[in-house]
């Protein structure tokens, strides 16, 4: 029932964004960001993906222990600040609008709460759990742009 809901949602994705590029209109708010920062946070969503894909392919498994180390070390509260020590204009965080942050920051609390309950061999709760991956992503790319 929750992956039918879960695909209901995203062919309803599929129709707005289709609808979006049929009209030609891109309403998302244009987010200006130095080359450096655009790159590095390029690089870090691609490895959210890669992320994502590994965490579902190992909850497909039955192996939650791993899904849930991994998601934590890849998504959640632990896999904040990769780019602390780089430079301000390497810094993605540092030029985001503070709303387009936050929507970041639930995403790594998402991932670890998926985390916890994968961790805990709860396979319900994990998969309860699971939307809240790619909620952020969702939302910020659906509110968001860098060109």
């Amino acid at each position: 029932m929750r992956i039918k809901r879960l695909l209901g949602a995203l062919g309803a994705l599929g129709v707005l964004v289709a609808a979006g590029s049929a009209f030609g209109e891109d309403t998302r708010q244009l987010v200006t960001m130095p080359a450096p920062a655009q790159a590095a946070l390029r690089q870090e969503m691609l490895g959210n993906l890669l992320a994502i894909n590994e965490v579902t392919t190992l909850l497909a498994e039955g192996k939650l222990a791993e899904a849930g180390q991994l998601a934590e070390e890849k998504l959640g509260i632990a896999s904040m600040g990769k780019h602390r020590t780089q430079p301000l204009e390497a810094r993605p965080g540092a030029h985001m609008p503070a709303a387009m942050h936050e929507i970041g920051m639930a995403g790594h609390r998402a991932a670890s709460d998926f985390a916890r309950a994968a961790a805990a061999g709860d396979r319900e709760q994990a998969l309860a759990r699971l939307p809240g991956l790619t909620a952020g992503c969702v939302a910020c790319h659906h509110a968001y742009r860098l060109h």
